[in-house]
């Protein structure tokens, strides 16, 4: 009998323990609002140029030109070689 007295005094206590909770109160949170922009800052400085790229590659070779006409009775005269001084 004392341990059925205990028993249930123990249970009891788990039982009323399980059903109370406790309440939590969680706190508003802090929204930051954004105030009015600034004036602008300065101008920066240039940047370095870049380096020079590669060369290109070579291109194709052209088309073959047309063969030339053939003379048409065109006469080429030398004249005489002068005579060697003495």
């Amino acid at each position: 009998m004392n341990y059925s007295i205990v028993f249930s005094a123990v249970v009891l206590a788990l039982g009323v323990s399980a059903c109370e909770r406790a309440t939590v109160v969680t706190p508003a949170a802090v929204v930051a609002v954004p105030g009015p922009a600034g004036p602008p800052g300065a101008t920066g400085s240039t940047g370095a140029t870049g380096s020079t790229g590669s060369t290109g590659s070579t291109g194709d070779t052209g088309a073959t030109g047309d063969r030339g006409k053939t003379g048409g009775g065109t006469v080429v005269v030398v004249p005489a070689a002068p005579a060697p001084a003495r």
